[in-house]
């Protein structure tokens, strides 16, 4: 955590370039919990110890003194338990509303689609006719879903408390919308609704102290 003594209570496993980590550790920032951040070298290793043990390969990983948790989601929870803010959180089961619930699903659904891009690009996939037929769909699937946030993420936003401290909402469409710009996916000026949110929650220092950079 950067700026703050670490703790070796709690261990998170990610990169500095992840979107999924990203959200963990802006929520760690957010309530003020400390952790090591520990760098996962090789994204392509199929061993399930350098992922924090995690079978799925992926990330990112918690580990703590009593377990250790698989996801941004879980991982997110975990954090809030540790912490003394007692300011409100917005969780997705909170969304109760088409128009909420759809936005914190279709943005959770750009995120894995980004990444699915993302690796298909780092194996070399797309040459057979096969594999450049479902790339193409993965990229329309992108962009159906950004031209549709971008048209409802200003009342989404406006629908939740106006008392709360963040949502999960808002950490995910952040992370996604910016790690779009950082690893030219897909280019994010088309959106300008999505870009002008996350140029405001990017004002946050919790954004501020987690930029994406690729480790070394």
């Amino acid at each position: 955590m950067s700026g703050a003594p670490q703790s070796s209570d709690l261990v998170l496993f990610g990169r500095s370039s992840s979107s999924f980590t990203r959200i963990a550790r802006i929520y760690a920032a957010e309530l003020g919990v400390r952790y090591e951040f520990r760098i996962v070298p090789d994204l392509m290793s199929l061993e399930a110890a350098d992922y924090g043990d995690n079978p799925a390969l992926r990330l990112p990983v918690l580990r703590a003194a009593e377990g250790t948790w698989f996801g941004s989601s879980s991982i997110c929870r975990a954090l809030s338990r540790r912490a003394s803010s007692g300011k409100l959180l917005i969780w997705p089961e909170d969304l109760e509303h088409p128009l909420t619930a759809n936005a914190q699903e279709l943005t959770l659904v750009a995120m894995s689609t980004e990444v699915s891009l993302i690796m298909a690009q780092l194996a070399g996939a797309g040459e057979g006719e096969g594999e450049g037929a479902n790339i193409n769909k993965l990229r329309r699937s992108l962009e159906n879903t950004l031209t549709w946030l971008d048209e409802h993420i200003e009342p989404a936003l406006a629908a939740l408390p106006s008392e709360r401290q963040s949502s999960f909402l808002e950490v995910t469409a952040f992370c996604l919308v910016t790690h779009l710009g950082f690893r030219g996916v897909l280019a994010v000026t088309p959106y300008p609704k999505l870009v002008a949110f996350s140029e405001r929650f990017g004002e946050r220092a919790s954004a501020q102290e987690t930029p994406y950079r690729f480790d070394r």
